[in-house]
């Protein structure tokens, strides 16, 4: 239900679709976060107009419309398959119909996630376990110079996060937890329907 109520209301079309799937053992088939799953996040982590957030491995670009109907900031995806770029690019001229006004607050690179220049002022990473962890590393490794040539706080927040993400953050590195969301009715069930944010510099 309410995958339909906010396709309708954001005028996307975001459903999986196996369509271009990349295989590779470091890339991760698409599957976009549920609505359900933003909803409970959103309630409780909040986003600001003048944040910057990145999705790594977009797809069609569900998160980022989903965040700038409901924040208005500026938010940007990453994607490597062709096809799902497309996609985005066609949801963003459909979005527009209905937001006039925002083109410039929401982009889409087709790239390789570690191939994305990160943006000076990029201050908040999504990650839904899109890529293996000898990916994540190079990501953050670029995330992390970015903040030494433009020291800013940043977070990163991932959904059903893996295991080797978090031991690698938390022994390798210098994000430490910030604040952690447990999906209603169904963490009980499964351990990895939850939201993890990390924060560098932790205040």
């Amino acid at each position: 239900m309410k995958e339909y109520y906010y396709e309708k209301l954001l005028n996307i079309k975001t459903q999986e679709g196996k369509k271009g799937i990349h295989k590779s053992i470091h890339y991760h088939p698409y599957e976009p976060t549920p609505y359900s799953a933003l909803e409970e996040l959103f309630e409780q982590y909040k986003v600001t107009k003048d944040d910057r957030i990145v999705d790594f491995g977009s797809g069609k670009g569900r998160l980022n419309f989903f965040i700038h109907h409901l924040f208005g900031a500026h938010v940007t995806g990453i994607e490597m398959n062709e096809f799902f770029y497309r996609d985005s690019l066609a949801n963003l001229e459909r979005y527009l119909v209905k937001h006039k006004n925002s083109k410039n607050k929401i982009q889409f690179f087709h790239c390789l996630a570690e191939d994305y220049p990160i943006h000076p002022e990029d201050n908040r990473f999504y990650f839904f376990n899109p890529f293996s962890i000898h990916i994540f590393k190079k990501i953050l490794s670029n995330i992390m110079l970015s903040m030494e040539q433009h020291p800013r706080e940043v977070e990163l927040v991932f959904y059903y996060p893996a295991e080797d993400y978090i031991y690698f953050l938390e022994n390798q590195t210098p994000f430490e937890l910030k604040q952690e969301f447990r999906l209603s009715f169904l963490y009980e069930h499964n351990s990895n329907e939850r939201f993890l944010v990390y924060r560098y510099p932790f205040f």
